[in-house]
Protein backbone atom coordinates (compact mmCIF):
# COMPACT_ATOMS: atom_id res chain seq x y z
CA UNK A 1 0.00 0.00 0.00
CA UNK A 2 1.21 3.35 -0.30
CA UNK A 3 1.60 5.57 2.66
CA UNK A 4 -2.09 6.75 2.71
CA UNK A 5 -3.21 3.52 2.60
CA UNK A 6 -4.06 3.75 -0.71
CA UNK A 7 -4.42 0.55 -3.66
CA UNK A 8 -0.39 1.22 -5.88
CA UNK A 9 -1.98 -0.22 -9.24
CA UNK A 10 -0.43 -0.54 -12.28
CA UNK A 11 -2.00 -1.09 -15.49
CA UNK A 12 -0.76 -3.31 -18.31
CA UNK A 13 -2.29 -2.68 -21.41
CA UNK A 14 -2.12 1.37 -22.03
CA UNK A 15 -4.82 1.88 -24.87
CA UNK A 16 -7.76 0.36 -22.97
CA UNK A 17 -6.32 1.26 -19.76
CA UNK A 18 -6.92 4.60 -20.52
CA UNK A 19 -10.11 4.35 -20.68
CA UNK A 20 -10.01 4.51 -16.46
CA UNK A 21 -9.04 7.92 -16.05
CA UNK A 22 -11.69 9.17 -15.08
CA UNK A 23 -12.07 6.55 -11.75
CA UNK A 24 -8.72 7.05 -11.30
CA UNK A 25 -9.29 10.22 -11.02
CA UNK A 26 -12.55 10.46 -9.11
CA UNK A 27 -11.36 7.81 -6.62
CA UNK A 28 -7.56 9.08 -5.56
CA UNK A 29 -8.12 8.96 -2.16
CA UNK A 30 -8.25 5.03 -2.44
CA UNK A 31 -6.26 4.04 -5.22
CA UNK A 32 -3.59 5.38 -6.96
CA UNK A 33 -1.17 5.18 -10.44
CA UNK A 34 2.11 4.10 -9.86
CA UNK A 35 2.86 2.19 -12.99
CA UNK A 36 2.31 1.55 -16.78
CA UNK A 37 3.11 -1.54 -18.96
CA UNK A 38 3.04 -1.71 -22.18
CA UNK A 39 5.76 -3.28 -24.98
CA UNK A 40 4.67 -0.21 -27.45
CA UNK A 41 7.33 2.57 -26.74
CA UNK A 42 4.72 5.09 -28.29
CA UNK A 43 1.97 4.14 -25.98
CA UNK A 44 4.52 4.35 -23.16
CA UNK A 45 5.67 8.00 -24.39
CA UNK A 46 1.78 9.09 -24.80
CA UNK A 47 1.26 7.89 -20.68
CA UNK A 48 4.46 9.68 -19.81
CA UNK A 49 3.31 12.95 -21.35
CA UNK A 50 -0.11 12.76 -19.20
CA UNK A 51 1.84 10.92 -15.82
CA UNK A 52 5.42 11.95 -15.94
CA UNK A 53 5.46 10.78 -12.52
CA UNK A 54 4.25 7.07 -13.37
CA UNK A 55 6.47 4.38 -13.67
CA UNK A 56 6.75 3.04 -17.07
CA UNK A 57 7.65 -0.70 -18.18
CA UNK A 58 8.03 -2.59 -21.68
CA UNK A 59 8.06 -5.84 -20.25
CA UNK A 60 5.55 -7.68 -18.05
CA UNK A 61 7.85 -9.82 -16.11
CA UNK A 62 9.96 -6.20 -14.87
CA UNK A 63 6.96 -4.74 -13.45
CA UNK A 64 6.14 -7.59 -11.30
CA UNK A 65 9.54 -8.02 -10.03
CA UNK A 66 9.15 -4.16 -9.09
CA UNK A 67 7.62 -3.97 -5.28
CA UNK A 68 6.14 -0.64 -5.67
CA UNK A 69 2.66 -1.72 -6.58
CA UNK A 70 1.08 -4.37 -5.29
CA UNK A 71 -2.04 -4.65 -7.83
CA UNK A 72 -2.65 -5.04 -11.71
CA UNK A 73 -5.19 -3.64 -13.92
CA UNK A 74 -5.47 -6.21 -17.03
CA UNK A 75 -6.27 -4.31 -20.44
CA UNK A 76 -4.11 -6.86 -22.78
CA UNK A 77 -5.73 -9.42 -25.46
CA UNK A 78 -7.99 -11.85 -23.66
CA UNK A 79 -6.36 -15.08 -24.73
CA UNK A 80 -3.07 -13.56 -22.15
CA UNK A 81 -5.49 -12.71 -19.50
CA UNK A 82 -5.73 -16.08 -17.70
CA UNK A 83 -1.53 -16.65 -17.47
CA UNK A 84 -0.61 -12.88 -16.88
CA UNK A 85 -3.48 -13.41 -13.88
CA UNK A 86 -1.77 -16.71 -12.66
CA UNK A 87 1.50 -14.38 -12.94
CA UNK A 88 0.79 -11.66 -10.88
CA UNK A 89 -1.03 -13.23 -7.79
CA UNK A 90 1.68 -15.58 -7.66
CA UNK A 91 3.92 -12.28 -7.28
CA UNK A 92 1.93 -11.28 -4.60
CA UNK A 93 0.04 -8.81 -6.62
CA UNK A 94 -3.79 -8.64 -6.51
CA UNK A 95 -5.62 -8.69 -9.92
CA UNK A 96 -8.61 -6.97 -11.80
CA UNK A 97 -8.71 -8.47 -15.47
CA UNK A 98 -10.94 -7.75 -18.56
CA UNK A 99 -13.04 -10.04 -19.50
CA UNK A 100 -12.52 -13.00 -20.51
CA UNK A 101 -10.92 -14.76 -17.24
CA UNK A 102 -9.73 -17.86 -19.21
CA UNK A 103 -10.46 -19.54 -22.32
CA UNK A 104 -9.47 -23.18 -21.95
CA UNK A 105 -10.82 -25.09 -18.66
CA UNK A 106 -7.84 -26.03 -17.67
CA UNK A 107 -7.04 -21.85 -17.09
CA UNK A 108 -10.31 -21.77 -15.11
CA UNK A 109 -8.72 -24.71 -12.72
CA UNK A 110 -6.14 -23.46 -12.74
CA UNK A 111 -6.98 -19.67 -11.74
CA UNK A 112 -9.38 -20.96 -8.86
CA UNK A 113 -6.20 -23.13 -7.51
CA UNK A 114 -4.26 -20.13 -7.94
CA UNK A 115 -6.81 -17.41 -5.59
CA UNK A 116 -7.21 -20.10 -2.81
CA UNK A 117 -3.87 -20.77 -2.78
CA UNK A 118 -2.42 -17.55 -2.80
CA UNK A 119 -5.17 -15.86 -0.90
CA UNK A 120 -4.85 -12.33 -3.42
CA UNK A 121 -8.22 -10.74 -4.18
CA UNK A 122 -9.24 -11.12 -7.71
CA UNK A 123 -12.00 -9.61 -9.71
CA UNK A 124 -13.13 -9.99 -13.27
CA UNK A 125 -13.65 -6.29 -14.84
CA UNK A 126 -17.46 -7.55 -16.47
CA UNK A 127 -18.62 -3.64 -17.04
CA UNK A 128 -21.51 -4.61 -18.48
CA UNK A 129 -23.23 -5.70 -14.88
CA UNK A 130 -22.68 -1.98 -13.76
CA UNK A 131 -24.72 -0.19 -16.53
CA UNK A 132 -27.93 1.55 -15.12
CA UNK A 133 -30.75 -0.60 -16.29
CA UNK A 134 -28.92 -3.48 -15.52
CA UNK A 135 -28.09 -2.22 -11.98
CA UNK A 136 -31.73 -1.11 -11.73
CA UNK A 137 -32.99 -4.74 -12.75
CA UNK A 138 -30.83 -6.70 -10.46
CA UNK A 139 -32.33 -4.72 -7.25
CA UNK A 140 -35.74 -4.77 -8.73
CA UNK A 141 -35.08 -8.75 -8.77
CA UNK A 142 -33.58 -8.81 -5.36
CA UNK A 143 -36.83 -7.51 -4.25
CA UNK A 144 -38.64 -9.94 -5.51
CA UNK A 145 -40.97 -7.92 -8.49
CA UNK A 146 -39.90 -10.67 -11.34
CA UNK A 147 -41.01 -13.61 -9.29
CA UNK A 148 -39.83 -16.88 -10.51
CA UNK A 149 -37.44 -16.49 -13.34
CA UNK A 150 -38.20 -18.40 -15.93
CA UNK A 151 -36.03 -16.99 -19.32
CA UNK A 152 -33.51 -14.81 -19.86
CA UNK A 153 -31.88 -12.90 -22.73
CA UNK A 154 -28.34 -11.77 -22.97
CA UNK A 155 -26.91 -10.85 -26.85
CA UNK A 156 -23.64 -8.52 -27.52
CA UNK A 157 -23.89 -7.58 -31.35
CA UNK A 158 -20.78 -5.29 -32.03
CA UNK A 159 -19.34 -5.25 -35.79
CA UNK A 160 -15.67 -5.71 -35.34
CA UNK A 161 -14.22 -7.02 -38.68
CA UNK A 162 -12.38 -4.27 -38.98
CA UNK A 163 -10.36 -5.23 -35.76
CA UNK A 164 -9.63 -8.62 -37.50
CA UNK A 165 -7.45 -7.55 -40.18
CA UNK A 166 -4.82 -5.46 -40.44
CA UNK A 167 -4.78 -2.36 -43.65
CA UNK A 168 -1.96 -4.95 -45.02
CA UNK A 169 -4.38 -7.84 -44.89
CA UNK A 170 -2.63 -9.55 -42.36
CA UNK A 171 -5.03 -10.93 -38.78
CA UNK A 172 -4.46 -9.40 -35.88
CA UNK A 173 -5.23 -11.25 -32.53
CA UNK A 174 -8.92 -11.39 -33.26
CA UNK A 175 -8.32 -12.16 -36.79
CA UNK A 176 -6.55 -15.41 -35.61
CA UNK A 177 -8.85 -16.33 -32.87
CA UNK A 178 -11.70 -16.55 -35.65
CA UNK A 179 -9.57 -18.75 -38.13
CA UNK A 180 -8.79 -20.69 -35.47
CA UNK A 181 -11.91 -21.62 -33.37
CA UNK A 182 -15.53 -21.63 -33.57
CA UNK A 183 -17.28 -21.16 -30.56
CA UNK A 184 -19.11 -18.36 -28.30
CA UNK A 185 -15.87 -16.48 -27.85
CA UNK A 186 -16.71 -13.80 -26.07
CA UNK A 187 -20.04 -14.34 -23.57
CA UNK A 188 -19.17 -12.66 -20.57
CA UNK A 189 -21.05 -8.99 -21.88
CA UNK A 190 -24.24 -10.93 -23.00
CA UNK A 191 -24.03 -13.71 -19.66
CA UNK A 192 -22.65 -11.54 -16.90
CA UNK A 193 -25.80 -9.68 -15.90
CA UNK A 194 -28.04 -12.42 -16.48
CA UNK A 195 -26.26 -13.83 -14.28
CA UNK A 196 -26.08 -11.84 -11.62
CA UNK A 197 -30.26 -11.55 -12.13
CA UNK A 198 -30.48 -15.20 -11.86
CA UNK A 199 -28.33 -15.91 -8.55
CA UNK A 200 -26.14 -17.83 -10.47
CA UNK A 201 -23.43 -19.39 -7.97
CA UNK A 202 -25.37 -17.89 -4.98
CA UNK A 203 -29.35 -19.88 -5.32
CA UNK A 204 -28.67 -21.32 -8.32
CA UNK A 205 -26.06 -22.67 -11.16
CA UNK A 206 -26.00 -23.56 -14.40
CA UNK A 207 -25.93 -27.43 -15.36
CA UNK A 208 -25.54 -27.85 -19.13
CA UNK A 209 -25.36 -25.43 -22.44
CA UNK A 210 -25.71 -26.53 -25.79
CA UNK A 211 -24.09 -24.24 -28.65
CA UNK A 212 -24.70 -23.48 -32.68
CA UNK A 213 -22.65 -21.35 -34.96
CA UNK A 214 -23.54 -19.98 -38.44
CA UNK A 215 -21.07 -19.36 -41.33
CA UNK A 216 -18.59 -16.88 -41.58
CA UNK A 217 -20.43 -14.94 -44.50
CA UNK A 218 -19.99 -11.78 -43.13
CA UNK A 219 -16.19 -11.87 -41.97
CA UNK A 220 -15.17 -13.60 -45.44
CA UNK A 221 -17.44 -10.65 -47.40
CA UNK A 222 -15.51 -8.34 -45.32
CA UNK A 223 -12.03 -9.75 -46.28
CA UNK A 224 -13.09 -10.56 -49.82
CA UNK A 225 -14.66 -6.72 -50.58
CA UNK A 226 -11.19 -5.02 -49.07
CA UNK A 227 -8.69 -7.30 -50.12
CA UNK A 228 -9.86 -9.63 -53.11
CA UNK A 229 -10.48 -12.75 -53.95
CA UNK A 230 -7.02 -14.16 -53.57
CA UNK A 231 -6.89 -13.46 -49.63
CA UNK A 232 -7.06 -16.74 -47.80
CA UNK A 233 -9.51 -15.34 -45.69
CA UNK A 234 -11.98 -14.80 -48.53
CA UNK A 235 -11.98 -18.54 -49.56
CA UNK A 236 -14.57 -20.88 -48.18
CA UNK A 237 -13.11 -22.69 -44.77
CA UNK A 238 -10.02 -20.55 -43.93
CA UNK A 239 -12.51 -18.97 -40.14
CA UNK A 240 -13.71 -21.77 -38.63
CA UNK A 241 -16.04 -18.79 -36.12
CA UNK A 242 -19.08 -18.48 -37.54
CA UNK A 243 -20.39 -14.95 -37.40
CA UNK A 244 -23.52 -15.21 -34.91
CA UNK A 245 -22.74 -18.05 -32.04
CA UNK A 246 -25.91 -19.04 -29.81
CA UNK A 247 -25.74 -21.01 -26.97
CA UNK A 248 -28.48 -22.51 -24.68
CA UNK A 249 -27.69 -22.56 -20.89
CA UNK A 250 -30.19 -24.73 -18.66
CA UNK A 251 -30.17 -23.80 -14.61
CA UNK A 252 -30.31 -26.00 -11.69
CA UNK A 253 -34.20 -24.66 -11.06
CA UNK A 254 -35.08 -24.77 -14.75
CA UNK A 255 -34.79 -21.37 -15.92
CA UNK A 256 -33.23 -21.07 -19.44
CA UNK A 257 -31.22 -18.55 -20.39
CA UNK A 258 -30.33 -17.69 -24.44
CA UNK A 259 -26.52 -15.91 -25.20
CA UNK A 260 -26.00 -14.35 -28.49
CA UNK A 261 -22.32 -13.00 -29.92
CA UNK A 262 -21.97 -11.96 -33.06
CA UNK A 263 -19.09 -9.39 -33.78
CA UNK A 264 -19.43 -9.62 -37.54
CA UNK A 265 -23.22 -9.08 -38.96
CA UNK A 266 -23.38 -5.25 -40.37
CA UNK A 267 -26.52 -3.38 -38.15
CA UNK A 268 -27.06 0.14 -36.68
CA UNK A 269 -24.68 0.88 -33.95
CA UNK A 270 -26.53 -0.78 -30.58
CA UNK A 271 -24.50 -3.43 -29.14
CA UNK A 272 -26.63 -5.09 -26.70
CA UNK A 273 -29.54 -6.92 -25.99
CA UNK A 274 -31.33 -8.17 -22.87
CA UNK A 275 -34.50 -9.75 -21.59
CA UNK A 276 -35.92 -11.25 -18.67
CA UNK A 277 -39.04 -13.08 -17.85
CA UNK A 278 -40.22 -13.95 -14.47
CA UNK A 279 -43.62 -15.50 -13.44
CA UNK A 280 -44.79 -11.80 -12.46
CA UNK A 281 -42.60 -9.48 -14.57
CA UNK A 282 -40.84 -8.82 -17.71
CA UNK A 283 -38.22 -7.04 -19.23
CA UNK A 284 -37.01 -5.88 -22.81
CA UNK A 285 -33.80 -3.83 -23.31
CA UNK A 286 -34.04 -0.81 -26.10
CA UNK A 287 -33.31 -1.70 -29.61
CA UNK A 288 -31.92 1.05 -30.62
CA UNK A 289 -30.22 3.96 -28.97
CA UNK A 290 -32.69 6.41 -28.12
CA UNK A 291 -35.53 4.07 -27.14
CA UNK A 292 -36.30 3.51 -23.44
CA UNK A 293 -35.78 0.19 -21.65
CA UNK A 294 -39.03 -1.97 -21.17
CA UNK A 295 -40.90 -3.07 -18.51
CA UNK A 296 -44.19 -4.53 -17.34
CA UNK A 297 -45.11 -5.24 -14.02
CA UNK A 298 -47.57 -7.63 -12.28
CA UNK A 299 -50.00 -5.42 -10.24
CA UNK A 300 -48.61 -2.26 -11.27
CA UNK A 301 -48.54 -1.90 -15.22
CA UNK A 302 -51.56 -2.30 -17.67
CA UNK A 303 -53.01 -5.29 -17.99
CA UNK A 304 -54.94 -8.34 -16.34
CA UNK A 305 -55.60 -7.21 -13.19
CA UNK A 306 -57.75 -4.06 -14.84
CA UNK A 307 -59.31 -6.10 -17.60
CA UNK A 308 -57.10 -4.26 -19.96
CA UNK A 309 -54.24 -5.82 -22.55
CA UNK A 310 -50.97 -5.59 -21.16
CA UNK A 311 -49.37 -3.25 -21.93
CA UNK A 312 -45.25 -2.00 -21.03
CA UNK A 313 -43.90 0.74 -18.93
CA UNK A 314 -41.17 2.46 -19.39
CA UNK A 315 -38.20 1.14 -16.83
CA UNK A 316 -37.74 5.02 -15.53
CA UNK A 317 -40.95 5.11 -14.50
CA UNK A 318 -39.70 3.40 -11.42
CA UNK A 319 -36.13 5.16 -11.05
CA UNK A 320 -37.35 6.70 -8.35
CA UNK A 321 -38.67 3.59 -6.38
CA UNK A 322 -36.17 0.78 -7.74
CA UNK A 323 -32.81 3.16 -8.67
CA UNK A 324 -29.72 1.24 -7.72
CA UNK A 325 -28.30 2.32 -4.63
CA UNK A 326 -24.98 2.39 -6.41
CA UNK A 327 -25.80 4.70 -8.96
CA UNK A 328 -27.96 7.24 -6.77
CA UNK A 329 -24.62 7.51 -4.83
CA UNK A 330 -22.46 7.27 -8.04
CA UNK A 331 -24.41 8.32 -10.77
CA UNK A 332 -23.20 11.23 -11.69
CA UNK A 333 -19.29 10.21 -11.38
CA UNK A 334 -20.32 6.59 -13.09
CA UNK A 335 -21.61 8.36 -15.98
CA UNK A 336 -18.70 10.16 -17.36
CA UNK A 337 -16.91 6.82 -17.42
CA UNK A 338 -16.54 4.38 -20.10
CA UNK A 339 -18.93 1.32 -20.90
CA UNK A 340 -22.05 3.16 -19.48
CA UNK A 341 -20.79 3.68 -16.24
CA UNK A 342 -18.89 0.28 -15.95
CA UNK A 343 -15.50 1.50 -16.05
CA UNK A 344 -15.83 3.08 -13.00
CA UNK A 345 -17.86 0.83 -10.91
CA UNK A 346 -15.06 -2.02 -11.69
CA UNK A 347 -12.43 0.02 -10.15
CA UNK A 348 -14.72 1.37 -6.89
CA UNK A 349 -15.56 -2.54 -6.56
CA UNK A 350 -11.71 -3.92 -6.78
CA UNK A 351 -10.36 -1.45 -4.82
CA UNK A 352 -13.46 -2.03 -1.75
CA UNK A 353 -12.51 -5.87 -2.14
CA UNK A 354 -8.45 -5.36 -1.19
CA UNK A 355 -8.47 -2.76 0.80
CA UNK A 356 -11.11 -4.39 3.31
CA UNK A 357 -10.03 -7.53 2.78
CA UNK A 358 -13.43 -8.91 1.75
CA UNK A 359 -14.67 -10.73 -1.68
CA UNK A 360 -15.27 -9.02 -4.43
CA UNK A 361 -18.97 -9.22 -6.19
CA UNK A 362 -17.27 -10.47 -9.25
CA UNK A 363 -15.18 -13.07 -7.63
CA UNK A 364 -12.87 -15.95 -9.67
CA UNK A 365 -15.40 -18.22 -9.34
CA UNK A 366 -18.07 -16.18 -11.47
CA UNK A 367 -15.73 -15.25 -13.62
CA UNK A 368 -14.24 -18.60 -14.61
CA UNK A 369 -18.38 -20.02 -14.59
CA UNK A 370 -19.26 -17.37 -17.58
CA UNK A 371 -15.67 -17.64 -19.16
CA UNK A 372 -15.81 -21.24 -19.18
CA UNK A 373 -18.82 -20.94 -21.74
CA UNK A 374 -16.08 -20.20 -24.56
CA UNK A 375 -14.26 -24.20 -24.48
CA UNK A 376 -17.82 -25.59 -23.33
CA UNK A 377 -19.19 -24.03 -26.69
CA UNK A 378 -16.91 -25.06 -28.72
CA UNK A 379 -17.26 -28.58 -27.25
CA UNK A 380 -21.00 -28.43 -28.21
CA UNK A 381 -20.09 -26.77 -31.59
CA UNK A 382 -17.57 -29.98 -32.45
CA UNK A 383 -20.43 -32.01 -30.91
CA UNK A 384 -23.02 -30.88 -33.50
CA UNK A 385 -24.80 -29.04 -30.96
CA UNK A 386 -24.80 -31.22 -28.30
CA UNK A 387 -25.18 -30.96 -24.53
CA UNK A 388 -21.78 -30.49 -22.50
CA UNK A 389 -22.19 -30.37 -18.45
CA UNK A 390 -21.25 -26.66 -16.73
CA UNK A 391 -19.01 -27.40 -14.09
CA UNK A 392 -19.57 -25.86 -10.66
CA UNK A 393 -16.57 -24.13 -9.83
CA UNK A 394 -18.35 -22.37 -7.07
CA UNK A 395 -18.62 -25.67 -5.46
CA UNK A 396 -15.27 -24.83 -3.97
CA UNK A 397 -16.38 -21.42 -2.72
CA UNK A 398 -17.82 -23.02 1.01
CA UNK A 399 -14.54 -25.70 1.12
CA UNK A 400 -12.06 -22.74 0.41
Amino acid sequence: MSPGGRVRLAIVGGRRGGSFHTALDVLADKVELAAICDPDEAVRRQWAEHHPHVRRFERYEDLLEWDGCNAVLLATPLQLHARQSVQAMTAGKHVLSEVVAATTLDECWELVETVEKTGMTYMMAENYCYMRPNMMVLNMVSQGLFGDIIHAEGAYIHDTRDLAVRPDGSLTWRGELHRDFSRNRYPTHSLGPVAQWLGINRTDRFVSTVTLVSDPFGLRRYVRDHFGDRHPGARPGFFQQGDSAVSLLRTEKGALVVIRVDSCSPRPHNMTHYALQGVTGSYLSPRYHGEDPLIWLEGRSQGYTDGKPPKWDSLWKYADEFEHPRWKQWGEQASRAGHGGGDFFVIEDFVNAVLGGTPPPIDVYDAVTWSSLIPLSQESVAKGGSAVEVPYFAARRKKS
